[in-house]
């Protein structure tokens, strides 16, 4: 065949993008599994962080089988409606930011009981929404009367450094620590503050990023929108 020829041209073109695409293929499947095992590892890295566990790349399915006792379902009636242990995958995959557009009431909503090493019960919950420039998520820990928080940890895709990126510093997260979902026995969410304001209800709050304002609101309504139909399940709790 003529190689200056414009049918060569052609069917090298085809040829090289059949080859080149299929080499594509072969290499993303390869890769699929590892990319999922990686992105668990870290998903349960993240859930850990929110009690106060430090895992590794090397430690963190051994840290996360051994603390993570049971993973439930629940729904905003407060009733379990699935119950799984921490290998199970259809649980640990429920897309919460899907999960967090929906109405309340057609929600899985996923819970992560964890045991410490001294035998107390945490309850993990999944946070999703979005910051200034993207999506924030996190995972938020409650001793076993359903109320108070034990740890929280958050991150984000694409906030500003230095402003919103700061939700995911410990001295942000550190300040939830303490504080309580029921007040007067009525749920209410934990507000994001200026400096020196004060929530109009009795909310609980802490001191929301000075110059992250916005980002510091989505982490409110992010903790609004996700946990208020966790309300009956933490009651049953306390």
């Amino acid at each position: 065949m003529n190689k200056q020829s414009n049918i060569y041209t052609v069917i090298y073109i085809i040829v090289m993008v059949v080859v080149v695409g299929a080499a594509l293929a072969f290499t993303s499947m390869s890769l699929r599994e590892r990319q999922t095992a990686n992105a668990n590892a870290d998903k349960m890295k993240q859930i850990l962080a929110s009690v106060k566990i430090a895992a590794d790349v090397d430690n963190v399915a051994e840290l996360f089988n051994a603390h993570i006792t049971e993973m439930l379902v629940v729904n905003s009636k407060g009733e379990v409606v699935k119950k799984g242990d921490a290998n199970d995958m259809a649980i640990f995959n429920i897309d919460v930011a899907k999960e967090a557009k929906t109405a309340e009431a057609e929600r899985q909503l996923p819970v992560y009981k964890c045991v410490l090493d001294d035998g107390q019960v945490k309850y993990i919950l999944p946070v999703s929404g979005s910051g200034l420039w993207g999506a924030i998520w996190g995972y938020i820990s409650l001793d076993d009367n359903g109320s108070t928080v034990y740890g929280a940890y958050f991150s984000h895709a694409s906030e500003t450094p230095g402003l919103g990126a700061e939700i995911a510093k410990d001295d942000f997260q550190d300040k939830f620590v303490g504080k309580q979902f029921f007040v007067n026995d009525t749920f209410l969410p934990i507000k994001i503050m200026k400096s020196g304001q004060l929530p109009n209800d009795e909310s609980d709050y802490v001191d929301g990023i000075s110059g992250g304002t916005i980002t510091s609101k989505g982490v409110e309504s992010m903790i609004d929108n996700c946990l208020r139909p966790y309300e009956a399940y933490l009651r049953n709790l306390k």
